[in-house]
Order: structure tokens, then C-alpha cells, then sequence
């Protein structure tokens, strides 16, 4: 997480202190800047071509030049790991367990065929880019949290990624919220790997950072257990325009 400090959370990586992966080569780099230049002023699918090209370039780039680049999209592709599996239908799995009556392994097929919820707000990143009217769609994160059977004793929620490095937290009351879910799409399209898919948190009103990629597993803890970033100086409680030092417009 280089290209900006400090850098949005869920999506940057830090190459310093991971310390993997090689330099991108200078021509790689020129390319890269010469196509993300014209991505600012192109046509809708070409722009749609520019964000895939940066996502897959940015998913082997340790190094965080890609962060760099012009994006018409407006967000940045990045992780905290140095590489990330890609996982589809056939491999994706989703765990709910800890304080839970019966805890529970879903599918991408099974997450697909329950109730969606969609949501159109503006994203907002704790560095200051905002990305305006973005669509998500998915299942409600209290129905699977009602189906696991919360126990009196969990307080909170900690997610876990299949990355096997990035976390996140929020307190029973905040993931409860109707405008938390369990994301399959993003932009009416299904959530690419580079966001974060096939399947990511998306938390409406708080900034991106809690929104956690690559989302593997939902635990129910009996305090709240602070996420990656929150580990190095983010706030828990991360609500747009009201933490982190910040006087953003809400998201809601």
C-alpha cells in the first residue's frame, strides 16, 4: 500500500512489509501509464476493458505502481497478500461459525439462490477518492446470521478472507444493519475477482476498508476482534464522515 499514504485498506498492499514478488519493468510501467491515460477519456467498454486490465495487472504488482495509473472507474485494485487463488462455483465456500446454534458452509450456488438485496451508494475510500451511484447486490448478512442462530454470548463478528491474510470486525448491532450484505454483485455485474469476488462484505455506510474482499468466513466472537487495518491505526468504528479524522459526506 504505497501509492497513497495512508492507502484504503481493503484495497491496497503494502510491498515494503510484505516484501514479495519482483519489480515491474519500465516498460511494462510506460505501457501501463499510456493505457490508463486513455482510459480517462474513453468510451464506456473500452473504460470496461482499462479496470479488468488494471485489476489483473495490480493482482501480480507487489510493488503498488499500478495505483498510479489514471482510472476513469475510480477504484483502486489492490491486496494485502501477495498473490490471491482465484475461486469460482466449484471452489468457493463461505463458513459461518463460532457462538453460532449450528454453524454452516454455503456455497456460491446456495448464496446465489437466497433472497438478494441491492443497494446503489456512493463508495467511499478513507484516503478521499469517492466513487459515486455504485450498485451492489447480495444476500443480507443478518438472514445468514438468523439461520446460523447467534448465541446470547456473541457481542460481535470477525470475517476472514481467502487471501489468509486480510480480517475485519463489526459489532453484532452494526452487521444486523440492512445495508450490510454478503455481495455477489457489484455494478450489475458479478463481483470480479479483483473486487474482491466471487463473493465480498460490502458495508454501506462505513469506508471501504471494512467492506473485505475475498470474504471466506464469518465468525461470531464475544468481542469485537480489530481487523487488519484497524490493527495499524484505522478505527473500529469506521462510519463515513465520522471517524478516522475524516468530514466526508455519508454514504447513505
Amino acid at each position: 500500500m504505497t501509492s497513497e499514504q495512508p492507502a484504503e485498506p481493503s484495497e491496497l498492499q503494502e510491498p515494503e512489509e510484505e516484501g514479495h514478488g519482483t519489480p515491474v519493468g519500465r516498460r511494462l510501467v510506460l505501457g501501463m501509464l499510456g493505457l490508463g491515460a486513455l482510459g480517462v477519456a474513453a468510451a464506456p467498454p473500452l473504460q470496461r476493458g482499462l479496470e479488468s486490465f488494471l485489476g489483473n495487472a495490480a493482482d501480480k504488482d507487489p510493488t503498488g505502481l499500478t495505483g498510479l495509473l489514471p482510472n476513469g472507474g475510480g477504484f483502486r485494485y489492490y491486496s494485502v497478500a501477495s498473490s490471491v487463488p482465484h475461486k469460482g462455483a466449484d471452489d468457493y465456500r463461505l463458513t459461518i461459525d463460532g457462538l453460532v446454534d449450528r454453524p454452516t458452509t454455503y456455497t456460491l450456488a446456495e448464496l446465489r439462490a437466497m433472497p438478494q438485496t441491492r443497494l446503489v451508494r456512493d463508495v467511499q475510500c478513507v484516503t478521499g477518492w469517492r466513487v459515486p451511484d455504485t450498485p451492489f447486490e447480495g444476500v443480507q448478512l443478518s438472514r445468514l446470521l438468523d439461520a446460523a442462530g447467534v448465541r446470547p454470548a456473541a457481542t460481535a463478528v470477525r470475517f476472514t478472507c481467502f487471501d489468509g491474510t486480510y480480517t475485519e470486525s463489526l459489532t453484532l448491532r452494526q452487521a444486523r444493519g440492512d445495508d450490510v450484505l454478503v455481495a455477489l454483485r457489484m455494478q450489475d455485474k458479478p463481483v470480479s475477482h479483483s473486487h474482491g469476488g466471487p463473493v465480498r462484505l460490502y458495508v454501506a455506510p462505513m469506508y471501504f476498508y471494512k467492506s473485505a474482499k475475498w470474504l471466506s468466513g464469518i465468525t461470531l466472537t464475544e468481542d469485537v476482534r480489530p481487523g487488519y487495518w484497524e490493527k495499524r491505526g484505522y478505527d473500529v468504528d469506521a462510519w463515513v464522515g465520522r471517524s478516522n479524522g475524516r468530514d466526508d459526506e455519508p454514504t447513505t
